[in-house]
């Protein structure tokens, strides 16, 4: 993007009285030009009718995930550039949303000027990670690695988020039921959960890329 060319620019958050607020501060801004709507799905349908360089997206949208966004969008042709603005986000749905094509995660609470940074240097093609939030990744990083699974387990995991009993499991594996049973121990105690539906959450929230 060429220096002072307007950024247009697409807010998608489902709290009518923030992106309300913050599209009327953004719009004074003479190099952005800001609309905003409050759902992935309407914000599909506003890009499927106009170009936007970027879009401002809340990682909770109710019913929505941030997640959802980008492979819809990007199916639908939108090749502008995204930037997260949340209240919060956990480190993990962070890394997920990176790796997915997000070019930035921007905390809610820092000031108004720094969001029109922010977007200056995503539109430029720039990354921006907010301060607080890089510091806590910095912590997460120096922390244990989450664990790796051997190939037994994985397979096991991956039958546990498809729902199969232990009886389905072991007839897929070929073992007995209470050798499925002490895999699933194991893995209890890999990921620090108590039962089969965490076991599942915490598969898909922070070990999605071993499933």
């Amino acid at each position: 993007m060429q220096q002072n060319q307007t950024i247009s620019a697409l807010l998608v958050d489902d709290h009518s009285l923030f992106r309300e607020s913050v599209a009327r501060v953004l719009a004074d801004d003479p190099g952005l030009e800001i609309e905003h709507c409050g759902s992935i799905r309407e914000a599909l349908q506003i890009l499927s009718q106009r170009r936007f360089d970027l879009v401002l997206l809340d990682h909770d949208l109710g019913s929505e995930r941030a997640s959802q966004f980008l492979p819809a969008a990007r199916q639908a042709g939108f090749e502008g550039r995204v930037l997260v603005v949340t209240a919060w986000i956990s480190g993990t749905e962070a890394r997920r949303l990176m790796r997915q094509g997000v070019s930035g995660i921007f905390l809610k609470h820092a000031p108004l000027s720094e969001l029109s940074e922010s977007i200056r240097i995503v539109a430029a093609g720039g990354t921006w990670i907010d301060r607080s939030f890089a510091r806590e990744q910095s912590m997460e990083s120096s922390e244990t690695p989450a664990p790796l699974f051997n190939d037994r387990q994985k397979r096991v995991l991956r039958y546990v988020v498809e729902g199969l009993s232990n009886k389905e499991i072991a007839w897929h594996m070929q073992i007995s039921e209470s050798y499925v049973k002490a895999i699933l121990q194991g893995l209890f105690q890999k990921t620090g959960v108590r039962t089969r539906g965490q076991l599942v959450r915490v598969a898909f929230e922070q070990y999605e890329d071993q499933l």
